[in-house]
Order: C-alpha cells, then sequence, then structure tokens
C-alpha cells in the first residue's frame, strides 16, 4: 500500500467524527496561539523598552551624587563648580556638552486648571540634544535665557495636553509654585519606558528653577553628551577622572560618592528583564501545549477502540503493522498541524491589538518553532495509541464487540 493511500486512510479516519477532532484542534489551536502571542507580548514588551531607551539618548550618560560620605572625607554634592570642569575641553575632548539638572515635582496652574506635573526640570540649552527631547512647536531657550534666569519654559506633550487641552500653550503664562513662567515651547512626544512618563516635564533655565523652587544648593544630576556613541567609554572614563579630583577620592578607592550611569548599561538591564519574561511567558503558555497534546492521546485512544474491528478486518486481509501505525499517527499529527495552522493564524490576527498596553511583536522563530512543536506533539501523543492499534491481534480484533 503506497503513502498515498495511507494518507487517504488516516484523512477519512479524521473526518468520521468531526465534532471529536474538532475538539482535538481546538485545544492545540489554543495552545499554539497562547505560545505565538505570549511570547510576542514580551519580544513587544522588550522591543519597547529599548525604543524608549533609545529616545532617551544613546550617547548620554548621568552623574548622579550623593553617596559616602561620613567620615570618608569625600565630597557627596555635584556642584556648578564640577560642571564647569567637565566643560573643560583639554581634560574631556571626548564630552560634547555638560549639562547640570535639578528637578522638583510641582503643580502647574493656568487659569482655573491646575496639574501636578511629574518634574520640573531645570538646566542648561544642551540638555535638549543630549536628552533627545525634541522641541515640536514654538522653541526651546537659549543661554541668554540661562544668563538673565528668565522664566520661561518647554513642556512635554503630557503636561502640555493635561493643563491646556485643546488651547496652544505657546505663548500662554503658567503658574509656577507662584511664581509666572511663560510657556515658549512643546516637545515631540517620547512615549512611556513603562515606568515614568518622561512626556510629564517641563523644562526651564537652570538659575530660574533654582531661584524660584530649589535654592541654590547642590544640583540633582549632571547629563554628560559624549561626542559619539564610540567615545562613550572614553568619555565616562574623562569623567571620572575629572570626579575623584574634585570629590577628592583616593586612587583605587574600593567605592566612590558618585554614579554614572549609561543608556546602554540600563538597556543591557531593561533587555534581560524582559527576556526573562518572554522565557516565562512562553513556558506557561507551553503548558497548554501539553494539555493539547494529552487530548490528542485521549481521542487517539477512543478512536483505536471504536475502529478495533476495521483493524482487525484490514490485518486479517494483510495489512502489515507499519501501515496501520502509519496511518495512526498521520491522524494524530494532521489534528496537531490543523491545529497549530489554525493557531498561527489566530496569533497573527490577535498581534494586530495591543495586550495589556503592549503591542505584540511576532518572531518567525516563534511561528516555525510552534508549528514543529506541534508535529511533535502529535507524533510522540499519537504514537502510544498508534502502537495499540498496530499490535492488535487479528482474531481478537474481529472478536471484539
Amino acid at each position: 500500500m503506497s503513502i498515498f493511500e495511507i494518507f487517504g486512510f488516516a484523512l477519512r479516519g479524521v473526518a468520521a467524527n468531526k465534532l471529536r477532532s474538532g475538539l482535538t484542534v481546538l485545544g492545540i489551536l489554543i495552545g499554539v496561539a497562547a505560545v505565538i502571542l505570549l511570547v510576542a507580548v514580551g519580544n513587544g514588551s522588550a522591543k519597547q523598552v529599548e525604543d524608549s531607551l533609545a529616545a532617551l539618548g544613546t550617547n548620554t550618560l548621568t552623574v548622579q551624587g550623593g553617596r559616602g560620605g561620613g567620615n570618608t572625607g569625600y565630597r557627596t554634592d555635584l556642584t556648578l563648580d564640577i560642571v564647569k570642569a567637565l566643560q573643560d575641553k583639554e581634560s574631556a575632548p571626548d564630552v560634547k556638552s555638560v549639562s547640570p539638572v535639578v528637578n522638583s515635582a510641582q503643580t502647574l496652574t493656568f487659569g482655573d486648571a491646575s496639574y501636578d506635573v511629574n518634574s520640573v526640570i531645570g538646566t542648561y540649552p544642551s540638555y535638549f540634544e543630549a536628552s533627545n527631547s525634541v522641541v515640536a512647536t514654538g522653541s526651546g531657550f537659549t543661554e541668554e535665557d540661562v544668563d538673565q534666569a528668565a522664566r520661561v519654559v518647554v513642556l512635554g506633550p503630557t503636561t502640555a495636553e493635561e493643563l491646556f487641552g485643546t488651547v496652544d500653550p505657546v505663548g500662554q503664562r503658567i503658574g509656577i509654585a507662584g511664581q509666572i513662567y511663560s510657556v515658549i515651547g512643546v516637545l515631540a512626544k517620547k512615549g512611556s519606558t513603562g515606568f515614568n512618563d518622561p512626556d510629564d516635564v517641563a523644562i526651564a533655565p537652570l538659575p530660574a528653577v533654582q531661584r524660584s523652587l530649589t535654592g541654590y544648593g547642590p544640583v540633582s544630576s549632571i547629563t554628560v553628551e559624549a561626542v559619539n556613541a564610540d567615545a562613550v567609554a572614553a568619555a565616562k572614563a574623562e569623567i571620572t577622572a575629572i570626579l575623584n579630583a574634585k570629590m577628592h577620592v583616593a586612587d583605587g578607592a574600593s567605592s566612590t560618592p558618585y554614579q554614572i550611569r549609561d543608556a546602554s548599561q540600563l538597556l543591557e538591564t531593561r533587555t534581560a528583564t524582559a527576556e526573562t519574561f518572554t522565557v516565562l511567558l512562553g513556558a506557561v503558555a507551553g503548558i497548554s501545549l501539553v494539555v493539547g497534546g494529552i487530548g490528542i492521546t485521549n481521542i487517539m485512544m477512543v478512536s483505536v477502540t471504536e475502529r478495533t474491528r476495521e483493524i482487525g478486518i484490514r490485518k486479517a486481509l494483510g495489512a502489515p503493522r507499519r501501515v496501520i501505525l502509519t496511518q495512526f499517527l498521520i491522524e494524530a499529527t494532521l489534528l496537531s498541524l490543523a491545529g497549530g495552522g489554525l493557531g498561527v493564524a489566530a496569533a497573527l490576527i490577535g498581534a494586530n491589538f495591543e495586550i495589556v498596553g503592549i503591542k505584540p511583536v511576532v518572531m518567525p522563530d516563534s511561528v516555525v518553532l510552534a508549528l514543529g512543536v506541534c508535529v511533535a506533539i502529535g507524533l510522540f501523543f499519537g504514537s502510544y495509541p498508534a502502537s495499540r492499534a498496530a499490535g492488535l491481534r487479528p482474531i481478537d480484533a474481529l472478536r471484539y464487540e
């Protein structure tokens, strides 16, 4: 008997009980769709984090102080004196710009409306480029505004929408902690990183924010932009040397009163977390595939029992063991592949919608893997029923009631 004839017998066997076969296919469909979609959600989460962090600036380093102190003799504050030292091109040739940052959560008011902004940032104009904060409408402030401590402010898109609604913010005057600021620009949207909204911000000249909000103490952090992505490591080494000198850190000290963070480190950490999350989601969804495989075993066992007399007749007429074995394995594999194909289609349709705020990203490998697992499930879970059918003695099968 040719393989095509065996395949024909297998098709008729699957079609003999449409309801039972349909339920088996449905179980595999749900398992495959769940695996592909949950892995796609994990991939989408990783991509969202990567895109959001890239939007914050890939050449950027952030210096934060305030660690150490005590009896170590360290200075723990970041001052404008340190900022000037970092701006020295001879000491830091790989540094493109240095932007001191102070921030404060404040309530913004416009007419009868008010909004609690996540962060009012006081800084220099170079901060816009370093943090990849693009002004979409209006303009940013200038060095002259910094020198004059001008009360002008650039709003993030979230802040502008919450405070002004449909009104054009540019040219309007708002209140910040009882002081009047003029809105001169609105930033382009960056999108959430999943932790804080970088669009919920108001940026103003450093002296103006210090004078009206934070006082003239140390700065909260320093944002440093390297000349290019390849120079980040060199810029970090130069910054370290300057900070050690300014903050009186001894050579070879086991700890420092500052931290220097770059986007690549943050990206690696977040990506590793997202990848672990993806693996866990895939493992959980994989359980449903195993359950579907057990369903195949049960269905095939019932099929073998119902067709015992048919098997006996075929064996009595000379059908060899391998033909019966192959037929039942093909039936199990067909059920798996039908469920797998429909599951892939369902997953591709589902990937067009956001799930828990994440746009799924379906990877071709996950589709190929899911279909491969379907074939393996069909062969593995169908092997026992197929072996049992092929092992029936003709005389016992013919006597079966």
